[in-house]
């Protein structure tokens, strides 16, 4: 069976090797899994889930009675006072960017103590010129890098003794980075710090690729504002497009009146019958994101055993769903991308090759032959073409297809 995916008996072998050193991760995985299905389930019956929920609205959307319970179900599963859930976002980078212009202002200061956040938001600050940009409407951009993969205390603290930004931004995922994605211990310890300083600033958190990864989230640690994607973690790779923002009620008032326009805010927006399939990919998450996790896990250790670089290791503890192996070489990177396009469902024929790709810096190697465009919940292999060339892997809407693409990379790696 394994030959009519061209994989041949040596990465078998290696693969099921590897794949019995995992157990002991398998099993805290499973376990988180129950717990949060265990908070959705609670979440759906506390908001009365009815079929009439799945009902479309069309036009303007007027008394979206579906779209209003999800955003409940959302809003109480990350702990929120409010949650705007809607498909007019068209990626967490459009949430992320309607969030930041609904709370900044002229003369406002924006600033990142993560180091700099996702290529695709280069634009949209104004670290690339961009007309459209935050920096041409007169924001003001500072950024605090990382120390050692820990926020930078003694520059936060020096640069909020001097200045008052308005919105603090911290990126948990690692994006096309080195460094290591951010645990809730860390985000709690310098929310915490932070309000010791400067009670005021709002404190934006990235939450793309996190959700259902952890115990908790941002929100339960003092953020007051978090995005994330729904073709990422919380849709389950049912969504079919869309995103979120959950926070402070005063906060998502401002976005929904950004998303859509002041006056009217959430009370438009048609749902065009994609409510059932944004219930059913979050009632799904916990098992997918389960599945992308020891997806990950189990690449970690098969590469690592390989002699690569990875990150993380397959027994730290995960922050996200994202693997990083460090190739150090551009043919090895798209070498592996192939492998894991050529065991995707869709566009298996494919020949992966880089390309120049909308709000990225450098060209882009991507491997996705998913069901949803973009989609990176489903199995997904993409990376920069520049050093040290890092392939972050990500996803796996069930594991025993994370495996097989796992398979399929390893052989076309191995054998290319």
């Amino acid at each position: 069976m394994y030959q009519e995916l061209g994989i041949s008996k040596e990465v078998v072998n290696l693969v099921l090797e590897c794949e019995q050193d995992c157990q002991e991760e398998f099993k805290k995985i499973e376990e988180m899994s129950f717990t949060h299905s265990l908070h959705v389930l609670s979440s759906f019956h506390k908001n009365e889930i009815t079929e009439s929920h799945f009902h479309a609205t069309t036009g303007y959307g007027y008394n979206d009675a579906g779209r209003e319970a999800i955003e409940h179900v959302f809003r109480d599963l990350l702990e929120a006072e409010d949650a705007l859930v809607r498909t007019q976002f068209i990626s967490g980078s459009h949430a992320l960017t309607v969030c930041l212009f609904a709370l900044l202002r002229p003369g406002d200061m924006l600033l990142s103590i993560s180091g700099k956040p996702y290529d695709t938001l280069d634009e949209v600050i104004g670290i690339k010129d961009n007309p459209s940009s935050l920096k041409s409407f007169g924001v003001e951009y500072r950024q605090i890098d990382l120390v050692n993969d820990d926020f930078n205390y003694e520059a936060i603290q020096e640069f909020l003794n001097e200045y008052q930004p308005k919105v603090i931004e911290i990126q948990r995922s690692k994006g096309y980075s080195t460094r290591k994605s951010i645990d809730m211990e860390k985000l709690e310890k310098v929310i915490s710090f932070i309000h010791k300083i400067n009670q005021d600033a709002i404190i934006m958190v990235d939450n793309c690729y996190c959700e259902f990864v952890s115990e908790k989230e941002p929100l339960c640690v003092g953020a007051d504002v978090i995005v994330g994607s729904l073709i990422k973690n919380l849709g389950g790779g049912i969504a079919p497009n869309g995103a979120y923002i959950a926070g402070k009620k005063e906060i998502i008032s401002l976005c929904a009146e950004r998303l859509t326009l002041p006056g009217e805010g959430r009370e438009v927006g048609p749902t065009l019958g994609i409510n059932k399939q944004i219930l059913q990919g979050l009632f799904m998450a916990p098992s997918v994101v389960a599945a992308s996790l020891k997806t990950a896990v189990l690449t970690s250790r098969v590469m690592e055993k390989l002699g690569y670089e990875v990150e993380p290791k397959y027994q730290e503890k995960r922050v996200d769903i994202v693997q990083n192996i460090i190739f150090h070489d551009k043919d090895k990177l798209i070498a592996f991308t192939r492998g894991i396009q050529q065991a995707s469902p869709i566009d298996s024929n494919a020949l992966v090759e880089a390309w120049d790709m909308p709000g990225y810096e450098d060209q882009v190697v991507m491997a996705s032959g998913s069901f949803t465009q973009g989609s990176s919940i489903e199995l997904s292999c993409d990376g920069p073409i520049r050093e040290p060339y890092i392939a972050y892997m990500q996803g796996s809407l069930t594991y025993p297809y994370g495996k097989l693409g796992l398979m399929s990379a390893v052989e076309k790696l191995l054998h290319r």
